[in-house]
Order: structure tokens, then sequence, then C-alpha cells
């Protein structure tokens, strides 16, 4: 991975002053500032009709858009739109421009994404968007489960828009690991520390992969010297990021303070986007995603493994 890193001290100040000016309200979400990367339902409700703003929702659960979204949003398709529908690999940038110009987005767009499932895909679709390069990306805080809870307008008519002008950017490499740059940090040959974001069943091994889920390894276990820190830590029960200070003393508490680079990884990448996002977007450290995740070291021939439960492949 190509990191460039704040000396520790550094960025312990700027996100010291960062908490404190967020909860003293100098920095309030209301106010918009275009560095800001979480917005308010309040916020995005009142910039509905604005057309320097373009929603998109990216939904775990198919039909959910259909069924109803939030006023003048586009629906993109993780499995289609986010990613390679034939090889294993992120979405083309010259697929991803086409799809961002068809649902109206220019250079200065400010682009805000949500979804289901406390925002997984949203987060994975703004990874991907700044990972090609877009200026003005954030997350709805709460997703759509909190914008419903809230009772707020849902539309049921696709939204449609002129096409856009926006120009996609070469992939940042800064944002992104692949299996030799995470083999390279497992074998000592590269400063960085690895989070696991899976359940703590998934990092022990005690099983290979969620109930019901398509996409398996042939091992289980977690990639050594990953600590586990599962996603769901990371939000409130209204699905609501915690505050700054919470999510500082999480991860602080397993090592984790943007001293050294980070990957995120997950079972196929979209949980680990999440905490990718609190870690590099809101937190500040540098982190990559390493979208290959267990579904790709699991099954990798010759990487080292750990596996605390003692799981057999194929054992009764």
């Amino acid at each position: 991975m190509k990191i460039r890193l704040l000396p520790a001290a550094l960025a312990t100040v700027i996100l010291t002053l960062l908490a404190v000016l967020a909860v003293s309200g100098v920095v309030a979400q209301d106010s918009a500032p275009a560095q800001e990367v979480l917005v308010s339902a309040d916020w995005l409700a009142e910039r509905l009709a604005d057309p320097s703003v373009r929603v998109i929702e990216v939904s775990v659960q198919p039909g959910v858009y259909e069924r109803g979204h939030i006023p003048g949003a586009v629906n993109f398709v993780w499995h289609t739109d986010f990613v390679d529908p034939v090889r294993r690999d992120i979405v083309a940038p010259e697929r991803f421009q086409e799809l961002a110009r068809a649902a109206g987005i220019n250079d200065d767009t400010t682009v805000v994404l949500y979804g289901d499932n406390n925002n997984w895909f949203a987060a994975w679709g703004a990874w991907i968007f700044n990972l090609y390069g877009f200026e003005d990306v954030r997350l709805l805080d709460g997703g759509r489960v909190k914008w419903e809870a809230d009772g707020r307008e849902l539309a049921i008519a696709p939204a449609s828009y002129a096409a856009g002008t926006v120009t996609v950017a070469a992939a940042n490499d800064q944002l992104r690991a692949l299996l030799p740059e995470v083999l390279d940090i497992v074998q000592g040959e590269s400063a960085g520390q690895l989070v696991d974001i899976r359940s703590a069943a998934e990092y022990n091994g005690e099983i290979f992969a969620p109930e019901g889920v398509q996409e398996l390894s042939v091992r289980a276990g977690h990639i050594p010297g990953a600590v586990n820190v599962p996603w769901g830590q990371n939000v409130n029960p209204d699905g609501t990021f915690k505050s700054l200070e919470e999510l500082q003393a999480l991860y602080a508490g397993v090592g984790i303070d943007g001293s050294q680079p980070v990957v995120t990884y997950c079972r196929i990448g979209e949980r680990a986007a999440l905490t990718w996002f609190v870690l590099n977007q809101l937190l500040g450290y540098d982190v990559a995603l390493y979208d290959g995740s267990w579904t790709e070291y699991g099954n990798a021939v010759g990487v080292p493994v750990e596996n605390p439960a003692g799981t057999v492949w194929g054992g009764r």
C-alpha cells in the first residue's frame, strides 16, 4: 500500500480538536461544509430539491428501493453496479463513469449515499466513489432504517436526470489493499495493522460464514495478527454512528490509533467498508479496504491462517 501517514502525536491532537469542536457545536452537521462526510436526515430533507445534491440508495435486500425510497434517490445495485459482474473485481472506471453520468452527477455534485442494514453497501459505495476520485461524498447517518423510523417521506417512482458530466479519475490504490500487500503485513515486510470486522464466531473459526450466505471459504479462522472489532460496534441502536470519542476509544482499545496504516476486511468486503468509513473518513486514519477479504484469503493456497477453534475443513 502506498500510504502517507501523519505522525501519531499530530494525528491525536487533530482528532481530539475535531471531537471537541463537534461536541461544542462549532462543527455542526447542519452547516455541511464540503469536507464533511456524514449528514443528518434533517440536513438531507432540506436539500432534496437541490440540483447540486444527488442521493444514491445502495441496499442489501433486492426490491427495497422499488417499494419506496428517499425522493429523488437513484438506485445503484451493489452486485452489478459497484463490482464487475463476471470477474472478481471492482467496477471498471469506464463503466462507473457511465453509471455516474446516468445518475446526473457532475464534478461539483455532492453525492449522498444511504442504504439498509446500517449502510453496509452504502459504505461500499462511498468507498468506490472515493476510490475513483469524487470530491464530495457523504453517508446519511442512520441510513434507510432511521429515515423510515422517523416517518419521513418515501417515493415510489424511480428518479431520472439529465446526463451528468463527471469525469472519473484513476483508482486511488492508497484506499485498496490486495492479497500481496496483506501478506506483506502478515509476514512483517511492511508496516500495518489488520482489522477483522466479522463476528467473533467467524474470527475464531467456529463457523466458516454466517448462516445462509453463498460466498464461502474452504478454511475457517482469521488472518494472523488481525484484531477483531465486529462492525456493529461502530453504531448506535438506531443505526447512527457513535461519537468520535467513542469510536476513538473503541479502536484504541485494540491498538488501532492511527499511528500505523490499517487494512480492514470481512468476508466479501461490504461489512469492512463500514469500518473503513469509520476509520478513514470519520477518524482520519490511513486505511485501505481489502475487498478480497476472507473469501479470497481463506481460499488461497499456502497462506498462514490462525484458527483458535481448530475447525477442520470437511470434518464431521
